[in-house]
């Protein structure tokens, strides 16, 4: 009559299955964690782009003479006023471009007016935060965010 042996304890093949798959699951969730973090970061930037598109706007509504007259149009790349403002429109885009560079990598910004529809335009640089993304054809990852308003 065979003999049954009893199995004591786990084989080091079972040991070593067990660990992969515990590795394999804390992977996981660093990779998660890593994504989590890079959206949220994504997702402050953007708030920030939209909030300073909005604190233009206001600025603008609060000064509407000067918007409508042509004070505050400023192109894409254009340097913000230097010097001393002396105008309350130099002082606002003097705030807001320091706003733009203090909260957005690369910031810069475009104020568009078209009678009294005005086009604002938020730009910034996400490739430190988007490298897994593919580059524009410029070689940049640049974003904008686009606001347009009616004063």
């Amino acid at each position: 009559m065979p003999t049954r042996q009893n199995s004591n304890g786990f084989s080091l093949i079972e040991v070593l299955i067990a660990l992969l798959i515990t590795a394999l699951g804390v992977m996981g969730t660093v990779a998660t964690h890593i994504n989590t973090i890079k959206f949220n970061q994504t997702s402050d930037v953007r708030s920030h782009a939209t909030m300073l598109a909005y604190e233009i706007a206001d600025r603008m509504r609060a000064n509407r003479t000067a918007a409508l007259s042509g004070h505050y149009d400023i192109a894409l790349s254009a340097n913000a006023p230097t010097g001393t403002p002396s105008t309350i429109a130099e002082v606002d885009l003097h705030d807001w471009f320091n706003a733009l560079t203090a909260y957005l990598s690369e910031g810069d910004g475009s104020v568009a007016r078209s009678g009294n529809i005005f086009t604002i335009v938020v730009q910034w640089d996400e490739s430190r935060i988007s490298s897994s993304r593919q580059a524009d054809a410029n070689g940049t990852h640049l974003q904008s965010f686009v606001f347009t308003t009616e004063l």
